[in-house]
């Protein structure tokens, strides 16, 4: 069994800044316990020779070759603007004073 005790789950709930019914804490500190021993177990098993996954199935990225397709004009693209100049998009400046 894990170390997991009502007064840890209590100092973490204080860490975290969530504040804590004493029913959560009892549920929480079950269900950390419970968490705790399944990463125990699962440690005991992993072996060096083992090597370590992100998905039990191997991917493998899809690529495809880039091809030019149809694009827009200027004024296709600016058409629904609300503030367009110079053949761009106009928008409010977001950088306060600091430009």
């Amino acid at each position: 069994m894990s170390e997991i005790t009502p007064d840890l789950v209590r100092h973490l709930g204080v860490l975290s800044r969530i504040q804590l019914s004493d029913d959560e804490i009892e549920r929480l500190t079950g269900q950390l316990d419970v968490i705790v021993d399944n990463i125990a177990k699962v440690s005991q098993v992993a072996t060096p020779d083992v090597p370590a996954t992100s998905h039990p199935i191997p991917l493998e990225n899809v690529y495809r070759a880039d091809e030019v397709g149809a694009t827009l004009t200027l004024a296709q693209a600016l058409q629904n603007a609300p503030d367009a100049a110079d053949g761009r998009f106009r928008v409010t400046a977001i950088l306060g004073e600091e430009q």
